[in-house]
C-alpha cells in the first residue's frame, strides 16, 4: 500500500459518512503536502480498492476535494492535485517569489504591455499631474499552467518608461531601475465575472472572484504602482496572523 494511505482508517460506525471521513483524510494530507501540485491521485477504482470502500464513497470523496478546489479532475485523463497559493496579508512580497517558495513554475501569458493616459481615478490614486502618462500592464499570472489570476497594472512612466521590457517580475524589474515598492495598502472584496473576466481567468462567468486592489508606495512615500488582481477562489487563499492584544 502506498503509505500515504497507511494512516488513513475510516469507521464505518461513526455517524460521519466514510466519504466525508476519507475527504477530510485525503485533504488534510493534501494541505500537509503528502502530494505536489500536479501531481496524480490513484483513480475512484484504485481508491476503493486501496482503502476498502465502495466506489460510490471514493468518488463522492473526490467530488467533495474538487469542489473545495483540492484537486482536478479531468474527464479521460485522471484526477490531480490542484495548485493552491496561500498568500499572506502581513508581508509584501511579489507572486513569481511566493509561487517559487512553493515549488510552483510562475508564469505570465501577457495580454498588453504599454503607455497610455490614466483614468481620472488612476491620476488621483498615484498622485499624477495633467498629461502625464502611465505604463498599463495586463496578465495571465499562472503557476505551471494554470490560471490563478488576472492582473492590471498601472504605473507612473516616471517609474515604468517601457513596460514593454517587464519580465517575469514587475517587483524584479522595478528593483533593477532602483524604484522598490517597500510598502502597499490592499483592499479586497468579492466580485462576480462577467463575460470577458470569465473567459481570461477559465471560469464560468458569474463565478465568484476575490477582488485585491494595491497601492504600493516608494521608500518616500511617492505612489508607484495600482494593481487590480482578480483571484480565482479555488486556488487562492489569503491569510493573516492575529494577536491578542495585551
Amino acid at each position: 500500500m502506498d503509505p500515504r494511505f497507511a494512516q488513513m482508517t475510516l469507521d464505518p460506525d461513526l455517524a460521519t459518512p466514510l466519504y466525508h471521513q476519507l475527504a477530510r483524510q485525503l485533504g488534510d494530507a493534501i494541505e500537509a503536502g503528502a502530494w505536489q501540485a500536479g501531481e496524480a491521485l490513484p483513480s475512484e477504482r484504485a481508491l476503493a480498492e486501496t482503502l476498502e470502500v465502495s466506489r460510490i464513497t471514493a468518488r463522492k470523496a473526490l467530488e467533495r476535494l474538487a469542489e473545495q478546489g483540492l484537486i482536478r479532475r479531468t474527464h479521460g485523463s485522471g484526477t490531480f492535485i490542484a495548485p493552491r497559493f496561500n498568500q499572506p496579508l502581513t508581508r509584501l512580497t511579489s507572486f513569481s517569489e511566493l509561487l517559487t517558495q512553493r515549488g510552483f513554475t510562475p508564469r505570465s501569458r501577457w495580454l498588453s504591455r504599454q503607455l497610455g493616459m490614466p483614468s481620472t481615478e488612476e491620476a488621483l490614486r498615484l498622485g499624477l499631474r495633467g498629461g502625464t502618462q502611465v505604463a498599463r500592464l495586463k496578465r495571465l499570472r499562472l503557476a505551471d499552467d494554470v490560471v490563478m489570476a488576472v492582473e492590471d497594472s498601472c504605473l507612473p512612466e516616471s517609474i515604468l518608461p517601457e513596460p514593454e521590457g517587464v519580465g517575469q517580475s514587475l517587483y524584479a524589474t522595478l528593483e533593477a531601475r532602483g524604484k522598490t515598492v517597500e510598502r502597499a495598502l490592499q483592499h479586497l472584496t468579492a466580485v462576480n465575472a462577467d463575460a470577458e473576466l470569465a473567459a481570461l481567468a477559465e471560469v464560468p462567468k458569474g463565478e465568484a472572484l476575490l477582488k485585491v486592489t494595491r497601492l504600493g508606495y516608494l521608500a518616500d512615500g511617492t505612489p508607484a504602482e495600482l494593481t487590480i488582481t482578480y483571484c480565482r477562489t479555488d486556488y487562492y487563499d489569503f491569510m493573516v496572523e492575529l494577536h491578542r492584544a495585551r
